[in-house]
């Protein structure tokens, strides 16, 4: 019987879990994106910085220092499409 118990809980935790995941937000932190499509925080920002996908600065909380926010759009659009081109500065 407690087997069956923790084999119970074992699946709760999972479903928890996926259920997490699949939550649809307006907006996605840099951390968010990178569990999403498997790539480190520090990509996600980059890739922000390099505008190889649209992000925008947010204020975070965090005294002066804004974070990178995407939206649920530019997230579906980077799974299907990929990242943007990068921009060729001619100065």
């Amino acid at each position: 019987m407690i087997a069956l118990e923790e084999r119970l809980e074992r699946i709760e935790s999972i479903l928890i879990s996926l259920v997490r995941q699949q939550t649809v937000r307006d907006w996605y932190s840099t951390d968010q994106v990178a569990q999403i499509v498997g790539k480190s925080e520090f990509t996600v920002r980059e890739w922000a910085r390099l505008k190889r996908i649209v992000a925008s600065k947010r204020r975070s909380g965090r005294g002066a220092h804004a974070s990178w926010a995407i939206s649920h759009a530019e997230l579906m659009r980077l799974q299907r499409e990929g990242l943007l081109p990068l921009a060729i500065d001619r100065h």
